[in-house]
């Protein structure tokens, strides 16, 4: 491989990895704070101890999503120093509010909730935690902001051959940073729900607190359908937005490489679909459904892989402007299938929830613990298709990924790599020792004697 694969595969497998955990997180905070809110509202001893025994899982979540992030920050030295030239000025403002966010705010308010308890009076308590929610939201946007400007760059104009930025309100407020941020945080939501089901139902299934885990059990399964419908809703549009800004992307995305008017829909393909030597000898489609998701109308025409390539070559020049496709295809099927599968899986929760039978189901609480994969799965599937979809290009139309890399060897770059994965496998390994350790033995004892003000101490 050559030092420009590395460094790919390099930035690659630290993001996915750090953004699981991130939308992991995520969806804790935000969790951990609805159960505190209902012990605000309750007084239910019941909360109290959820709001404990989940927080202890958001803390080593929040910390272990911290340390990843900032590993994976030096990549942009170390091995993209073309495009840290490259978009240096435009990526200022978003990246300082996200270190604000995320290094001042929300290490504040988190040491505050920590250990502020029993401190702090129980709304100023409650409070922390809110802040904080809102907080990791606002530090995902402005990473948001910041990759939405590499998929459709604006606000810019180009100066010594570097992007420097016109219009602030231009880059902050679009709607490619609306849709995806939309999409990414009711996807965060929706994945703190599942890990919060998958926990309950094991706790369930043991015989542990029936009656606290089964609430907790019954809430996320109404919380984690809602986020999941949104998320898909959010993620619907987004396609449609990218059909009008990446449309390479999202013919990948289809294997659609001749344009059709009307345009099916394919389901399931297989084939040398890398390629275009004809048809796959299978393709289940649904006829003209592409064109209506892409367009609401049964006859619109969507352009082909064929047609985009000879319209970027008179654009850009001679050159190859197709992303992988199979990696495209299945990414984006893996991303759909996976929401899919959530949406079954909520759905019927909230049916035995709605009739009294969750914590009766075997079924439900035997699959509910594996499902905690699948949100992961299906995030990943949607990361590759969002940057890998933009190849050959990092700033599409503006820099080609090519030319943002650092003039480093191959064996450099092999060695950070090494070193990054060795580093990230001892953190998720101690995190797992420590999270397995900590939600073991199940919910914190009862208190003996009930303590106004000092009742929400984690523990430690």
């Amino acid at each position: 491989m050559t030092s420009l694969d590395l460094a790919r595969w390099q930035f690659a497998l630290t993001t996915l990895l750090h953004f699981a955990i991130v939308g992991v997180s995520i969806g804790l905070v935000f969790f951990v704070a609805l159960l505190q809110t209902r012990y605000h509202r309750t007084g239910e001893e019941r909360w109290l101890r959820l709001t404990k025994y989940y927080g202890r899982a958001m803390v080593i979540v929040f910390a272990v999503g911290v340390v990843t992030g900032l590993m994976q920050t030096f990549q942009f030295g170390m091995n993209w120093a073309g495009f840290s030239r490259y978009v240096g000025d435009v990526f200022g403002a978003p990246l300082a509010l996200e270190g604000l966010a995320a290094f001042f705010v929300e290490s504040v308010f988190l040491g505050l909730w920590i250990f502020g308890a029993g401190k702090l009076r129980p709304r100023v308590h409650l409070a922390c935690l809110l802040v904080l929610s809102a907080a990791t939201m606002i530090s995902a946007y402005s990473i948001l902001v910041a990759n939405s400007w590499m998929q459709n760059p604006v606000g810019y104009e180009i100066v010594d051959g570097r992007a420097q930025l016109t219009d602030i309100f231009a880059v902050m407020v679009n709607w490619t940073v609306g849709l995806t941020f939309a999409h990414v945080l009711f996807t965060s939501l929706m994945t703190g729900a599942v890990v919060v089901l998958g926990i309950a139902c094991v706790q369930i299934a043991r015989g542990r607190e029936v009656v606290a885990f089964g609430g907790v059990a019954r809430m996320a399964v109404f919380v984690g359908l809602g986020a999941a419908l949104a998320a898909a809703g959010a993620g619907h549009f987004q396609g449609v937005l990218a059909l009008e800004q990446q449309p390479m992307k999202m013919a990948a995305a289809e294997a659609h490489y001749e344009t059709e008017a009307p345009a099916g829909l394919s389901l399931f393909a297989l084939g040398k679909i890398a390629t275009d030597p004809g048809p796959p000898f299978l393709n289940i489609k649904v006829p003209a459904a592409l064109s209506f998701l892409n367009s609401f109308s049964l006859s619109s025409e969507v352009r082909g892989i064929e047609q985009l390539q000879r319209e970027a070559e008179a654009r850009y020049g001679p050159g190859d402007y197709t992303p992988v496709v199979a990696l495209m295809y299945w990414s984006f099927r893996l991303m759909v299938g996976g929401g899919v599968a959530l949406i079954a899986l909520l759905a019927w929760g909230c049916r035995l929830a709605a009739t009294g039978q969750l914590e009766r189901s075997k079924w439900f609480l035997r699959l509910a613990p594996f499902a905690v994969s699948i949100p992961l799965a299906a995030q990943a599937g949607g990361w590759i298709l969002r940057e890998g979809g933009r190849q050959p290009w990092v700033v599409t139309g503006l820099l080609r990924t090519d030319a943002a890399s650092s003039d480093v060897s191959a064996l450099a770059v092999a060695g950070s790599l090494g070193a990054f994965l060795a580093v990230y496998a001892v953190i998720f390994w101690t995190a797992g020792r420590v999270l397995r350790s900590e939600l073991a033995h199940g919910l914190p004892a009862r208190e003996r004697t009930p303590r106004a003000g000092a009742d929400l101490a984690l523990g430690y």
